[in-house]
């Protein structure tokens, strides 16, 4: 049976029933800190705006920003940021570069400073920082909730047809070879139990770009970890530069392939 489900607007009406025992184990769960790990590169435009609205989105948010030494700054501003505000933090990566390796050495940093709850989102308000309340609180029947565009009230918004297609196209390839039910599996905006990150062991991920994203879901699953999804709206960026590129995109489709290769034959999790 799968673990999957998908949580609208009122999670409660589509969770699976839940037995007492754990019904009542869940209501006491408390997390009292939350960790939001942004990956940036050349997000100047960006980082203080959305560093700001993030932190108002809950009282118990930290920030880590895990910036690989952009040009334009980024790293720079964001450490005027942490001197003014204990919650940000800056994480200056100087080797191994990639959407992927920054990703895993924020998710090492969170656990590593006892975070109960680990939110991944990108920097150019593609994420809007107000769906974190409600991926905070899907986590209260799920282990990994994932912000999707592709469920019921999901919107994808301001981008050509042609790479909206391309993102559904995409979608049905990472389920077909990975055999996983969520709908959006390219959505970077996912919140993690604690629990969860350590069972897939999130601070040793090995993908080096975007497919990290596939890959925390992959691992998710053959883990048997509760998976969710809420609605959200995605906005192309308005600011700035994106750095993914076509030839990323297609590196990624070519490590899904891979990933399932390292499944089947039990290589996925190392010794």
């Amino acid at each position: 049976m799968s673990t999957d489900q998908v949580l609208e607007e009122q999670p409660a009406r589509v969770s699976p029933p839940v037995k007492r025992q754990e019904r009542v184990r869940m209501s006491a769960w408390k997390p009292a800190r939350i960790i939001v790990t942004i990956p940036t590169y050349n997000e100047v435009e960006n980082i203080a705006l959305l560093v700001e609205q993030v932190l108002l989105a809950d009282a118990r948010i930290e920030i880590v920003v895990a910036d690989d030494s952009s040009p334009d700054g980024t790293a720079s501003l964001v450490g005027e940021l942490a001197r003014k505000d204990r919650r940000v933090h800056l994480l200056h990566r100087t080797r191994e570069f990639g959407r992927g390796h920054a990703g895993r050495d924020a998710f090492a940093w969170a656990l590593a400073h006892d975070a109960d709850i680990v939110i991944e989102m990108d920097a150019d308000f593609s994420h809007h920082p107000r769906h974190i309340p409600t991926l905070i609180k899907a986590l209260e029947d799920a282990d990994v909730v994932m912000g999707s565009r592709q469920v019921r009230g999901g919107k994808d918004l301001g981008r050509p047809a042609w790479r909206v297609m391309l993102t559904r196209v995409s979608n049905v390839y990472v389920r077909w070879v990975l055999g996983v039910h969520i709908r959006d599996c390219n959505s970077g905006f996912r919140a993690f139990r604690r629990s969860a990150l350590e069972a897939i062991d999130a601070g040793h991920a090995t993908s080096p770009g975007p497919a990290i994203v596939h890959e925390l879901l992959y691992k998710s699953k053959v883990r048997n970890l509760r998976l969710a999804e809420i609605p959200i709206e995605f906005k192309e960026r308005e600011r700035g530069t994106s750095s993914l590129s076509f030839a990323k995109l297609l590196r990624s489709y070519v490590t899904i392939l891979k990933l399932k290769s390292r499944g089947v034959t039990g290589r996925l999790f190392p010794k």
